[in-house]
């Protein structure tokens, strides 16, 4: 069966973020992920999981200047100093909030500059991560990203992803296969689910509907399907909700869209 993580940086938008983790766990998610801890103590943060009875399954690694548009900066020359510091507050906050896993932004590619001219970069960088997170059992996760969201992303299909991971070569590093990103980047979602899972190289999953990124109910995916099939190879990991309620930040409009993942917490 199934286990559902909720993205609070997407889900219950109509509560400050510190006050998500209670509405979550009201609604019977048992993990929860996000974008960045970064705004919050890991002493706020871990007591915050505790209270609740939840799990830390997923954050993202300081992405750059987010706010000035940055994505990551692991593919991005001149950066490795900065990127190397941002790994370490990473690993700290993950050890501190008992959180197994890491994703690294891959950023978007320079202008000026090809996918191929920055590549060295990108699996330096991403080696290195892999390298420092396994000296505390945590796994580094990349993730492709569609170009329509994030246009210029570097790393946009499972087999990009799956070829750096296999570049590599750390055990800890996998891959995050967010369905929302790959159908509409590949479409053929449980070929890539036969595909990929079962290579052991992936570490999370994310949905969403698609093509407005709303509730998986609705659009042009029929995620119990996938769920079915996940389960069938086997798969004990989290699958992360990281859609926009379809009603907004208004009251109870998160928990007036998890009709569909009610079979799934009985």
């Amino acid at each position: 069966m199934p286990r559902f993580a909720a993205n609070l940086s997407m889900l219950y938008n109509e509560h400050d973020f510190l006050d998500r983790f209670a509405a979550a766990a009201r609604d019977g998610f048992k993990a929860v992920e996000y974008l960045f801890p970064y705004a919050y103590t890991t002493e706020q943060l871990a007591a915050l999981l505790k209270a609740h009875g939840l799990q830390q399954v997923l954050f993202n690694a300081p992405p750059g200047h987010w706010e000035a548009g940055e994505r990551g900066i692991a593919c991005l020359p001149g950066r490795e100093a900065e990127f190397r510091d941002g790994i370490a507050q990473a690993l700290a906050y993950a050890r501190a909030l008992d959180c197994p896993r890491i994703h690294v932004m891959a950023g978007l590619v320079p202008a000026g500059q090809t996918r191929e001219s920055v590549r060295a970069t990108y699996v330096a960088n991403v080696a290195y991560a892999a390298a420092e997170a396994a000296k505390l059992g945590i796994n580094v996760l990349i993730e492709p990203i569609n170009e329509r969201d994030m246009p210029g992303f570097f790393l946009n299909r499972q087999d990009q992803a799956h070829a750096i991971v296999a570049e590599v070569g750390a055990a800890n590093l996998k891959v995050q296969m967010d369905l929302y990103h790959c159908q509409i980047v590949e479409g053929d979602l449980a070929a890539k689910i036969r595909q990929w899972l079962p290579t052991g190289q992936v570490g999370h999953f994310q949905i969403a509907g698609v093509p407005t990124r709303h509730e998986p109910d609705v659009g042009e995916i029929h995620h119990p399907y996938l769920f079915a099939l996940i389960d069938e190879l086997g798969w004990d990991g989290w699958i992360g909700c990281e859609y926009r309620p379809r009603r907004g930040a208004v009251p109870g409009g998160t928990s007036d869209g998890l009709g569909w993942m009610k079979p799934y917490l009985a």
